[in-house]
């Protein structure tokens, strides 16, 4: 391990991006710790400490502790999680052909997407600002704290101005890593964030332990489930279903090629942490739309619905469900996976190459999604359900520890990528050709 993290640094591209990525992760962490001009954290501290915080407490934790703490970047990058998941929407349902049209340019297309994707979070952005501010403004329910002190339309709109800028601004450093980093910028934003509330809970635990609050056995439960939820984790994010592929033997000039056994690998969880991410965002976004109308009893009737423990469960079950479906249908093509084989000679052994190929493959990747969707519910549901009884003074979702989780084997395959091809590339320029040595540029 100490090796391939020296090596990281001996190639001079792979350690600017991971010097650079780590710098605007820092940069992120510095601006969460900036708080809202007139801000009272100390309001808030009350909802989003309780490890039955719900639906609040994933909005805490999606935004690095921002929102608990009225930061500067207290919505996150959120708005534009949101953004991102219409404009798939809309594209993979072909609503508006002129953007199916766009997103066949190519290069120039997918930059007309992303141009238009940044000036939607910027109008969800002001939505969901204006919302927060409506909220925090007010006296909080069952209690008199405002975590906003000033509320003069003045300032209220100083607010509103400063979180949208915040959304942008975290939306930039995001982008800024994925293309001159290393990871995939957003998602590595939301880890940082969750990591940090790791460290705060364990501390929290080892507190609670030291002083007797929580009892042996009850810690050994709960240490046994946490263990248990990341073994399951690994094992989902590296778990594979594999289609056996043979290839026909073919004459290429004097040679015999082919006739090789390989296979077709099929992630269990395709998705990964993009249909988890994208569930939870779904899932904030009519919590934050509520903020707007603070006073009224039906709009704190339903975010108390929806804060529901069980409400938020099953919601979030099902959403998982459905984005994992709209995934792997996005980036998995049966019939273009059927017929790329078919032109490289290969067949499933006892089915017909070209259609009766792409059946077999739908039919397979139709309950690999299922038996992978269900996999991540248990996942992302099953460790809050069982460490409540236990009264955990901390919030543990399986969502969190998915993401982490996900987040870093994907970082960690990236930069294992760089560090195959540098060796490929010291090999090749050191080939040795009729006896002599020769450097290839």
């Amino acid at each position: 391990m100490f090796n391939s993290i020296g090596n990281i640094f001996r190639i001079e591209e792979l350690k600017r991006k991971v010097l650079f990525t780590l710098a605007i992760l820092a940069a992120y962490r510095i601006g969460i710790a900036i708080p809202l001009p007139g801000a009272n954290p100390n309001a808030l501290k009350a909802i989003f400490n309780n490890p039955n915080a719900g639906m609040l407490g994933f909005l805490d934790i999606f935004s690095g502790g921002a929102m608990s703490k009225m930061s500067i970047f207290a919505l996150g990058i959120m708005p534009y999680i949101n953004a991102s998941i219409i404009m798939s929407v809309v594209q993979g349902a072909k609503i508006i052909p002129q953007l199916e049209m766009i997103a066949k340019e190519g290069e120039s297309g997918r930059k007309k997407i992303t141009r238009i994707t940044r000036y939607f979070t910027l109008a969800l952005a002001t939505v969901q600002a204006i919302g927060l501010t409506t909220f925090a403004s007010n006296p909080l329910p069952g209690t008199n704290e405002v975590p906003l002190a000033m509320t003069t339309p003045m300032h209220m709109a100083l607010i509103v101005v400063t979180l949208v800028t915040g959304t942008m601004f975290v939306m930039w450093l995001g982008e800024q890593i994925t293309e001159m980093g290393i990871g995939n910028g957003i998602s590595l934003l939301i880890f940082a964030g969750i990591v940090d509330g790791f460290w705060a809970a364990g501390f929290n635990f080892w507190r609670f332990v030291n002083t007797e609050e929580i009892g042996g056995l009850q810690a050994v439960a709960i240490v046994l489930i946490m263990a248990a939820s990341t073994i399951g984790v690994v094992w989902l994010e590296t778990a594979q279903r594999r289609i056996p592929v043979q290839y026909a033997k073919r004459q290429v000039g004097r040679r015999m090629m082919g006739g090789a056994t390989t296979f077709l690998p099929i992630k269990v969880d395709t998705a990964g942490v993009i249909s988890v991410i994208f569930a939870l965002s779904v899932l904030s976004f009519p919590m934050m739309l509520l903020n707007l109308f603070p006073n009224a009893e039906w709009a704190r009737s339903t975010q108390a619905f929806l804060n529901n423990a069980w409400v938020h469960n099953i919601a979030l079950s099902v959403l998982i469900v459905v984005f994992c479906y709209f995934y792997n249908s996005l980036v998995l093509n049966p019939a273009d996976l059927a017929e790329n084989m078919k032109k490289m000679g290969g067949f499933v052994q006892g089915i017909r190459p070209g259609e009766q190929t792409a059946k077999y493959i739908q039919y397979v990747l139709e309950r690999v999604t299922l038996g992978g969707a269900l996999a991540v519910v248990a996942v992302a549901v099953l460790p809050s359900i069982l460490l409540r009884p236990l009264n955990a003074p901390f919030y543990f979702g399986g969502t969190t520890l998915l993401i982490a989780v996900g987040v870093s084997l994907d970082t960690v395959g990236q930069i294992e990528s760089y560090l195959v091809m540098h060796n490929y590339e010291s090999f090749a320029k050191n080939m040795r050709i009729k006896g002599r040595w020769f450097n290839v540029k």
